[in-house]
């Protein structure tokens, strides 16, 4: 049975635990720009206060994740919290839990696998039962290739195969993504013949014919969380995600330096594009974003995904996958021109 969510559209408030991090800092700046008030969280006071000074006014709350009395009052009255501290493989779970006893609706931007399955097979039931929304991997990794694939599948109900491509100019890694990397240490998953199977080993690697600014790339498979919340919802026997290599040598080199800020909300100069490939024998439709910046661009996807949840938009409660839950070519929408440029052939 459909429960009515707790949460009511005057309560404009968001917890972001780990606030002060990279991608936790452009969800802030995100909340403020469109009028809601974020909580700032997570377990470093010092950090916290740093932050505080650029956003004066806000409330700062120390939490840690093996506390979960910390984290309850770090969450108290938000609507929902976004859980930006990686590595979600340790936080997820703690975070979720405590976003369930006080009742409130949870997101993260997981790109991790292994994370994004542990929240759909623990956590469906009892999200429902308690009357929130979550969704995990609801990032640049996880979302975005999810909600390209959903809208370019339009009226099909099943697809013989959805592939996924990304490509980067560069991949200057933040530390939560070097960290992550460490302890991402499980071997990948695609959907081959009809479930999840591992990545094959060595990966295949292939080339791809991306829109301009990169044309035929050499690719790899590097299936991330969008395979897992494609293959919550969408219908198809094969799903796989490639990269092109040379962000992965800028990734796999400890002297890579991390982001550096090009304009005054805090970019990089990276830009990206995600090609979304979807086939049912002979046809086949596709969908492309085009962007800058896989951390910043995280930022307005996934707190347009709160914000259509707290204020009602989804009047359904439990663990979803983006496209499973949002008009996947709304939403897409709202996010151009500002963020995104996207095509639907």
């Amino acid at each position: 049975m459909t429960q009515t969510l707790l949460s009511t559209p005057q309560n404009r408030t968001i917890a972001v635990f780990g606030a002060y991090g990279h991608t936790g800092r452009f969800v802030v700046a995100e909340l403020c720009k469109r009028g809601w008030t974020p909580i700032l969280c997570g377990r470093d006071a010092d950090k916290l206060q740093t932050l505080d000074t650029s956003y004066p006014g806000l409330h700062t709350r120390v939490a840690a994740i093996e506390d979960p009395r910390s984290l309850d009052r770090a969450f108290s009255g938000a609507a929902a919290v976004i859980n930006c501290a990686g590595p979600f493989l340790d936080t997820a779970a703690a975070v979720l839990e405590a976003a369930l006893r006080a009742r409130i609706h949870y997101f993260d931007v997981a790109a991790e696998q292994g994370a994004a399955v542990n929240v759909f097979q623990r956590f469906s039931i009892r999200a429902r039962e308690a009357g929130v929304v979550v969704i995990p991997a609801m990032g640049f990794y996880g979302a975005l290739g999810d909600l390209l694939a959903t809208a370019a599948k339009a009226d099909w109900a099943d697809m013989d195969e959805i592939q996924i491509a990304v490509a980067l100019d560069s991949w200057l890694p933040t530390r939560g993504t070097r960290l992550t990397g460490e302890r991402n240490t499980a071997r990948r998953l695609v959907v081959a013949n009809n479930g999840l199977e591992p990545l094959g080993d060595p990966p295949e690697t292939r080339t791809w014919n991306f829109p301009e600014p990169f044309g035929m790339q050499s690719v790899v498979a590097l299936p991330l969380s969008e395979i897992i919340t494609m293959s919550h919802h969408l219908r198809s026997p094969e799903i796989h995600a490639y990269m092109n290599l040379e962000p992965l040598k800028d990734l796999r080199n400890p002297e890579t330096p991390p982001p550096t800020a090009v304009d005054d909300s805090g970019r990089s100069a990276q830009i990206f594009v995600v090609d979304a490939i979807v086939r049912r024998g002979d046809q086949q439709r596709r969908a492309i974003a085009h962007g800058r910046d896989i951390y910043a661009v995280t930022a307005p996807i996934v707190v347009e995904a709160a914000i259509r949840v707290i204020d009602g938009q989804e009047e359904r409660s439990g663990a979803f996958a983006p496209g499973e839950i949002f008009d996947a070519r709304d939403f897409l929408g709202s996010l151009c021109p500002g963020h995104l440029q996207v095509e639907i052939s």
